[in-house]
């Protein structure tokens, strides 16, 4: 029998742990159906038992129906109750809970304070580190005071866990109690120079949420803060390079040096010498602006994207152009991951391109589109394409160009009308590639898809209207496809390019043969075609009284004031009984009678506007102000320009202003401007550190392959033991090498001397303190310069 039961002793521990272990793998897929299966009687006994076991399956069941969207609130008493046990499992889980349901009675939750308080005094850190945070995250107004003494408690805790906890507390003390501001700026001060990297990461988020203007705050700490930048965690990293990021464009000036270069063209040494003296300007960086530029580049390395931009954003905004060429790499590299973060990225780097955009030139194959692409990646890449362009050399030019023109002829309307505008800016951009890109454009006018020939024939008017006397061709090539064309709006587009352009040329115009072929079918035209075919009438005939006047002044003889009469008709009568029977006067007489009796009512008020403007012959110049008046050249800007003063890395640039308002998303604010020179604060407020300035400096450029012979020198400097040296150098300076062998040997004598006194001490004979000081005085009469090298 006592076998049996020590076997069943033995058993049972292994039991309660496979219980536990099954527990443990089944809350894991503790599901709706399992919290129903239980009543509530049955769920109170669970949570009432004097069993950890069961008080933590129980809370399981609770935590779970809270995360199901079910109603726990009936089990609030029963959960409460149990926040004084010790056990760190059910702890946890009933800190969950509070943290629920706390806001939804708060009479009931006050009386879990004061065991939570107890908690403050635990020996865990990790209980006291928790109680503080249940007790910040409660949001009931009445134990605000509670909370701020346990955050003062927290703050001179001896774990940084806890004083960790102590930080994040701080905004949720301060929206519980806005009071309590002077006293928690105190206590964010003390956590910004605390020696752990891990408490200053949530100090600096205390910081941006509950004193951002406080930049007095920051000097004395800013060195330290740089210095543990490196080793925070992922949202540390974030607050604080945000927070650097405000305090040196409000405390570094930015400063240009004027460096003089001199360049020799003699080439021979007995010739004279012709020099050339070149003055540049360049960007002069503090000392402990550059720390953190040489941090941030390191952080460019991260794992996490978001850092990744971050430290972008400091190197784009506070440094050089040498120090934003270093972000290109980086943020080309997110673009291999997942879709989301793509969409995120892709904003940050056309900003970037927007002034630095050759700096992209070598990844273009990275913005090439893909067919699972978004609308928002695809049009970013797009924009991207046409940014590097004008940068790119003739080949990446080419793949551009083959890139976008297949896309001109996707089904989608957007892939075509977004394509065709690229090719129309990379056109713009690049005016020795302006050509080909016109040739790429025409190439699609004889397609059937009336929605690219529209576009194309909408970019091909912006530029043509840049140099019109270099497409006197293309206009005419474009006229004779009006007879291909069933778009409107290209047929509109055309006519009204006809009759803008096609006059310039008075030799070649083809505008009145367009006109005549134009009036044949002027019933059948959309309304959109008559409104440009009667401008483009109004405009021959314009042009045709404007030559007529100006032939006539000059068959007109000079002196002759009087008009000439012929027949008993004079000249104006004669010359306008001429010009009737030209077929332009004609071509406009029979254009007004059909519109007269067209349907629409905008094209007849129309009509009658240009009737009165052109009905006296001699008088034009109102009818030319109005018609004929020089258009301004269009430019077509590249689509993010509109995001330019939006601060790279905010979510207000990745949404832009159309999703996210004029003013940004709420919360979001505006990068600072740089302080002036002279109103800065004063440098020295940042030397109140436990390292001096040159030290600090010292170790951010420090080389990492230092001379052996330097070390020693830095040693001896630090020790004070140059004279000793000196003196030790002097006295071995006439000494043979026979003197430096005799030496060695006597070392090695005394070497083996000491170390048989060492085995016999070891062997429990005692040493004197005579000994000793024997000893001491053999060591004090050595060479300085070999003690030296013993300690190193």
């Amino acid at each position: 029998m006592e076998s049996v039961s020590t076997i069943l002793s033995m058993m049972d521990p292994a039991r309660d742990l496979t219980v536990e272990a099954a527990q443990a793998i089944g809350a894991r897929f503790m599901s709706g159906s399992s919290s129903k299966s239980i009543p509530f009687v049955k769920m109170k006994a669970l949570l009432d038992s004097r069993s950890d076991r069961d008080i933590v399956d129980g809370l399981r069941r609770v935590i779970s129906m809270i995360y199901l969207n079910k109603p726990a609130l009936p089990y609030f008493s029963s959960v409460v109750k149990n926040v004084a046990n010790p056990n760190i499992e059910v702890k946890k889980l009933v800190y969950i809970y509070l943290l629920h349901y706390a806001e939804s009675d708060p009479d009931l939750a006050l009386l879990s304070v004061n065991a939570i308080q107890k908690s403050l005094g635990d020996q865990n850190p990790q209980v006291r580190a928790m109680a503080l945070r249940t007790m910040a995250g409660m949001r009931v107004p009445v134990i605000s005071q509670i909370v701020f003494l346990a955050i003062k408690r927290g703050v001179s805790d001896l774990s940084p866990h806890v004083r960790k906890a102590a930080a994040l507390a701080i905004p949720k003390c301060y929206q519980l109690d806005p009071n309590t501001l002077p006293q928690l700026t105190d206590h964010i001060s003390t956590l910004l120079g605390d020696k752990q990297y891990f408490v200053v990461g949530p100090a600096a988020q205390a910081f941006l949420q509950v004193c951002p203007d406080r930049i007095d705050l920051l000097h004395r700490h800013y060195r330290g803060l740089v210095k543990k930048l490196v080793d925070m965690d992922e949202w540390g990293q974030l607050a604080t390079l945000q927070l650097l990021l405000v305090y040196s464009r409000k405390c570094f000036p930015t400063k240009r040096q004027k460096i003089t270069k001199v360049n020799k063209k003699s080439f021979y040494d007995d010739e004279d010498d012709e020099t050339e003296v070149t003055e540049e300007y360049t960007d002069v960086v503090h000392p402990d602006l550059g720390v953190l530029l040489k941090s941030c580049e390191i952080l460019l390395q991260s794992r996490n994207s978001s850092i990744v931009v971050a430290a972008a954003s400091c190197l784009l905004y506070l440094g050089t152009a040498d120090h934003v060429k270093e972000t290109a790499g980086p943020l080309v590299a997110l673009m291999r991951g997942p879709p989301e973060i793509q969409q995120v990225v892709l904003p940050n780097i056309v900003l970037i391109a927007l002034k630095h955009a050759h700096l992209f030139v070598r990844y273009t194959t990275h913005f090439m589109i893909n067919g699972r692409d978004t609308r928002q990646t695809w049009r970013l890449k797009m924009e991207l394409l046409t940014l590097i362009f004008p940068h790119a050399n003739s080949q990446v030019k080419a793949l551009i160009l083959n890139e976008l023109e297949a896309f001109a002829h996707s089904v989608e309307f957007e892939q075509i009308q977004e394509a065709v505008r690229a090719i129309g800016r990379c056109a713009q951009s690049d005016a020795r590639s302006s050509s080909r890109c016109f040739k790429v454009l025409l190439d699609q006018i004889s397609s059937f898809d009336n929605v690219l020939v529209s576009e194309v024939l909408t970019v091909l008017r912006h530029l043509i209207q840049r140099d019109p006397q270099a497409h006197r061709k293309t206009i005419t090539r474009l006229a004779r496809n009006l007879d291909r064309t069933t778009s409107p709006e290209a047929r509109a587009t055309i006519i009204w390019l006809v009759g803008e352009f096609a006059g310039q040329d008075r030799d070649n115009n083809i505008a009145p043969d367009v006109l005549r072929i134009l009036i044949r079918s002027f019933s059948d035209e959309c309304e959109e075609a008559k409104q440009q075919i009667v401008l483009l009438a109004a405009k021959v005939y314009l042009q045709y009284l404007q030559d007529q006047s100006i032939n006539s002044a000059e068959e007109q003889p000079h002196g002759s004031d009087e008009p000439n009469e012929t027949n008993g008709q004079t000249d104006e009568a004669v010359e306008y009984q001429r010009g009737m029977d030209h077929p332009i006067p004609k071509l406009w007489s029979y254009l007004l009678t059909l519109v007269r009796y067209d349907t629409s009512y905008d094209l007849r008020d129309r009509m009658r506007l240009f009737r009165a403007l052109l009905a006296n012959p001699s008088s034009t110049q109102l009818a030319s102000l109005m018609i004929l008046a020089p258009k301004p050249v269009p430019h077509t800007p590249s689509p993010s320009e509109i995001r330019q003063d939006l601060t790279l890395g905010s979510s207000t640039l990745a949404l832009g202003k159309d999703v996210a308002g004029i003013n940004g998303l709420p919360g979001y604010v505006g990068l600072p401007d740089w302080v002036e020179a002279g109103k800065e604060p004063d440098p020295k407020l940042r030397d109140e550190l436990d390292v001096s300035k040159e030290e600090y400096v010292s170790q951010a450029n420090r080389i990492t392959s230092v001379a052996a012979s330097q070390r020693l020198d830095e040693a001896i400097k630090d020790q004070g033991l140059e004279s000793a040296v000196r003196k030790g150098t002097s006295s071995t300076k006439n000494k043979t090498l026979d003197d430096w062998l005799d030496e060695n040997e006597d070392e090695d004598a005394d070497g083996d001397e000491t170390e048989s006194e060492e085995e016999e001490t070891e062997s429990g004979e005692e040493v004197t303190d005579s000994d000793g000081d024997d000893e001491s005085d053999e060591e004090n009469d050595q060479d300085p310069q070999q003690a030296l090298m013993a300690k190193g």
